[in-house]
């Protein structure tokens, strides 16, 4: 997208009654008292959140509803260094007890979770079931020894259990980390044997478009190479009848209920509060330069930096019904599941967004989701936006869409004419919040702003509380010309590190080198002439098909187990063009004398496939003869993706054989 394909008004503007309405916009009164001065707009009042951060998140804690002692030190230390600076040092909170805390809410019969897992599961979890079953999952934890600090991985699909079990976990202080069951055996290792779980929390199958899909045997098997846990959980799904039979092939195994047995008494949680920056959760990096990095997250940081977002940018109140489509595997799993912590319902969905709904179509299903259980935010990805407008799917003719107050999307960027769409065949009233940020930061660092407009392409702002500015090659801040996304301040939701990471190194080097003192995010963006943003992508080499961050070294690892290949370099190819998604293409050096043919094609795929997710899987495989490197023996993924797409390559003379970037160039292959 280009400046040109700005319209010269808005595609949205919030009425001023609508305004009045928003909790962003009551906000702004507590915030002018503190700032000494009007904070009229929403502009004034980032300004005055990044001028005086301290002050900002204090107010935060004060006015959203945070549960715990804020303690009597100051709100932040060593505020002048990245990293370094300590947020809350002297405050007592618990993440999961924030979650629960349903005072002033209805707790009996409301409802807390709703689930539909596609078409074949539906079910209803009121907030009191809600606190009973976490209470009894968490005396389980505890009769298995799990304490502060220990490490509960999970599995599994974003089904209620899920959620049951992180609150169990977190409310303890121990520490959760989950991964999506479309897993490979090998690339959930990756993970979860780095971080050496205690317990290891699993599902019998899942459903996915139609078609269930087994996890037994695949358990079993990461069960048996996770020395450390000593229960292995395993949650019904496809099963409801499961029983201990169906699982004693498993090491450690016990079924859900009998794990929870014992413990049936249990009503309510014990929740140890700790400090704000006490690890939460474990996130993990895409493994673009080898097994991914293990980001920790703590109590404080999410719980304030989700709070801001909810209620703030996305205008989230008690009763509301709130949606993301999501996996257990990307970090906004747990943006959603905070939304507990404004009283929000959240509504639950499992399987492929693309199965068909009651008229049998694809992509309808999620819209009869939002219809029944009368929806206000609808979370999802640039993608699913692309797809159903090129399958002339009309939501605002086919479904009741009056409580929808929200579309979000992220994943990759939204591009212009998937605004369009959301305007003229979604619903013509609606706040569309394209929004960004990541795993690394398990928030965003711009996204909604809903008193605000909505310009045709682009970002509406900044994250209040968020020194986000976007630099050039020098360092110097840029307005309306492309650069490095990076922010220039403290945050709370910043990492507390890397897990086995003891000195620091590996953090500073993936945030702060580029840049001294400054959080240098990776994506390359724009700051528009109305304050938005134009995200254009990643700027280091991570492929995102679909909307999913995938790490090259993730398929390099597979694919180069096969004794054909040699090597192999992975690229994300801008296809079809023009659309704003990317599909993998995968290089490989054969051994001498093997030919590519159909048979290594799907051998190579299948291997891939097979021990990482499908979404890992290449469009295009490609044979070349050899693969460009630095001169210290790197290969050279964004030179090559530069050559695909026709562009000049930067820094040739520091490669060690730059006539291999010849071979790339205008491949037949990749013009289909």
């Amino acid at each position: 997208m280009t400046r040109d394909d700005t319209l010269s008004a808005p595609l949205w503007t919030p009425t001023p009654a609508r305004v009045a309405g928003t909790l962003l916009h009551r906000f702004l009164t507590p915030a002018s008292q503190r700032a000494g001065r009007p904070l009229t707009d929403y502009d004034a009042l980032w300004q005055w959140s990044v001028d005086e951060p301290a002050a900002f998140w204090d107010l935060v804690w004060n006015e959203l509803g945070v549960v715990g002692d804020k303690g009597t030190g100051p709100v932040l230390e060593n505020g002048d260094r990245m990293p370094g600076a300590r947020w809350f040092p002297t405050a007592k909170l618990n993440y999961a007890e924030n979650l629960l805390n349903f005072a002033g809410l209805p707790a009996d019969g409301a409802d807390a979770l709703i689930f539909w897992g596609e078409s074949k599961v539906q079910r209803r979890v009121s907030r009191m079931e809600l606190v009973r079953q976490v209470a009894a999952f968490q005396a389980g934890l505890i009769a298995a020894g799990v304490g502060p600090g220990d490490r509960v991985a999970g599995f599994l699909p974003n089904l209620p259990e899920t959620l049951v079990a992180m609150l169990a976990t977190t409310a303890l202080g121990a520490i959760w980390s989950s991964a999506s069951p479309d897993f490979g055996v090998q690339g959930v290792l990756d993970r979860f044997g780095q971080i050496e779980p205690k317990v290891f929390v699993c599902v019998d199958g899942y459903w996915y478009n139609g078609k269930a899909v087994d996890c037994l045997a695949k358990n079993a098997e990461v069960a048996a190479k996770l020395p450390t846990v000593v229960k292995t959980v395993v949650v019904p799904y496809l099963n409801p009848a499961l029983g201990a039979g169906e699982v004693a092939a498993i090491a450690n195994g016990a079924t859900l209920a009998d794990f929870t047995a014992p413990h049936a008494g249990a009503t309510v949680p014990t929740y140890h509060r700790v400090g704000f920056d006490h690890p939460l959760f474990i996130m993990f990096s895409s493994g673009t330069t080898g097994v991914p990095k293990c980001i920790v997250h703590c109590h404080g940081g999410a719980l304030l930096q989700h709070l801001k977002e909810h209620q703030l940018q996305g205008d989230v109140k008690p009763g509301d019904r709130v949606f993301y489509f999501t996996t257990c595997g990307w970090m906004m799993w747990n943006w959603l599941v905070s939304g507990l912590a404004s009283g929000a319902t959240l509504l639950l969905f499992d399987g492929s967004p693309f199965a068909p709904g009651k008229d049998g179509s694809a992509g309808t299903l999620l819209f009869d989701y939002a219809q029944a259980e009368a929806m206000t935010h609808f979370g999802t990805s640039a993608k699913f936006i692309d797809a159903i407008a090129k399958a002339g799917l009309k939501p605002r003719q086919t479904h009741k869409l009056d409580t929808l107050k929200a579309m979000m999307s992220t994943g990759s960027p939204l591009v212009a004419e998937g605004f369009d769409y959301v305007y003229r065949d979604v619903k013509e009233d609606i706040q569309l919040a394209s929004i960004s940020g990541g795993t690394d930061i398990l928030s965003c660092f711009v996204l909604g702003n809903p008193i605000g407009p909505v310009w045709r392409g682009e970002i509406q702002c900044r994250g209040l509380g968020m020194a986000v500015d976007v630099l050039d090659d020098t360092g110097a801040p840029i307005r309306e010309e492309k650069g490095e996304l990076v922010c220039t301040k403290p945050f709370p939701a910043m990492p507390v590190g890397f897990w086995n990471d003891p000195d620091g190194a590996k953090y500073r080097a993936a945030y702060f080198e580029r840049f001294p003192n400054t959080w240098c995010h990776g994506d390359f963006a724009e700051i528009t002439a109305h304050g938005g943003l134009i995200i254009y992508g990643r700027s280091d080499a991570t492929l995102n098909p679909g909307g999913v961050r995938i790490g090259t070294a993730e398929i390099y690892r597979q694919v180069e187990q096969l004794p054909e290949v040699l090597e192999a370099l992975v690229i994300g190819q801008d296809w079809p063009k023009g659309s704003g998604d990317v599909r993998v293409v995968l290089f490989v050096r054969l051994k001498e004398g093997t030919t590519l043919d159909e048979a290594l094609i799907q051998r190579i795929k299948e291997q891939i496939r097979k021990n990482t997710t499908p979404r890992h899987v290449p469009a295009r495989v490609v044979q070349v003869q050899d693969i460009p490197r630095t001169k210290s023996g790197k290969i050279v993924e964004l030179a090559v993706r530069n050559v695909v797409h026709g562009e000049a390559v930067k820094n040739v003379e520091a490669l060690a054989n730059p006539e291999a970037l010849e071979e790339f160039r205008g491949r037949g292959e990749l013009q289909k």
